[in-house]
């Protein structure tokens, strides 16, 4: 079945389809509480996308991400028409190492929040669900280190940014992201 690599043709194909960019890859972007994993879950619903989160492998512990991401893609590439990589990349290095390895990324969906909600929602997330890396010095520090670093990605890829208000109810940013990515999943 495997060839000498360890790769059978099936997964080289899969590899060449990604690299070609056959099926859109968005990149999903926000700070914390900015409403990324609820929204990637109706997402992945509608249009039937693989979606990966790199905040659970990174929780995992994992060293490789980009290689859990693409192991992901992989399996995942049959029953999807694209992917949702949810909080990848989390700087430009990062996004230029997975176009270089993986493929290109069709869009990203920027999910922008003041600084203020993105603190009221993860203090009240944090009383709901006891988590505690959700108190007021840790949610300080996390939206500092999105701003430093998740900033620059929006910058660099500007060209293919989609920015979403996080701060409207649920059900309206997600009506915002199906009006402007429908055009990309119509057959």
């Amino acid at each position: 079945m495997g060839g000498c690599c360890g790769k059978n043709s099936k997964e080289a194909q899969i590899e060449k389809d990604l690299k070609s960019g056959k099926k859109p890859i968005l990149w999903i972007v926000g700070g914390p509480g900015s409403g990324k994993g609820t929204q990637c879950t109706r997402l992945a619903q509608k249009y039937k996308l693989a979606h990966i989160s790199s905040g659970d492998l990174l929780r995992a512990e994992v060293l490789n991400v980009l290689d859990l991401l693409k192991k992901g893609m992989i399996e995942w590439y049959e029953g999807s028409n694209g992917f949702l990589i949810d909080g990848y990349p989390r700087e430009v290095i990062q996004g230029k190492e997975f176009e270089e390895k993986i493929g290109p990324c069709t869009k990203i969906v920027y999910f922008e929040v003041s600084d203020a909600v993105m603190k009221q929602r993860l203090m009240q997330r944090g009383k709901d669900s006891g988590r505690v890396d959700d108190n007021e010095e840790t949610i300080a520090n996390r939206i500092k280190i999105f701003h430093e670093l998740s900033e620059p990605v929006i910058q660099e890829y500007a060209s293919i940014v989609l920015t979403i208000s996080g701060e409207q109810e649920p059900d309206d940013v997600f009506n915002q992201c199906c009006e402007n990515l429908d055009p990309l999943f119509k057959t």
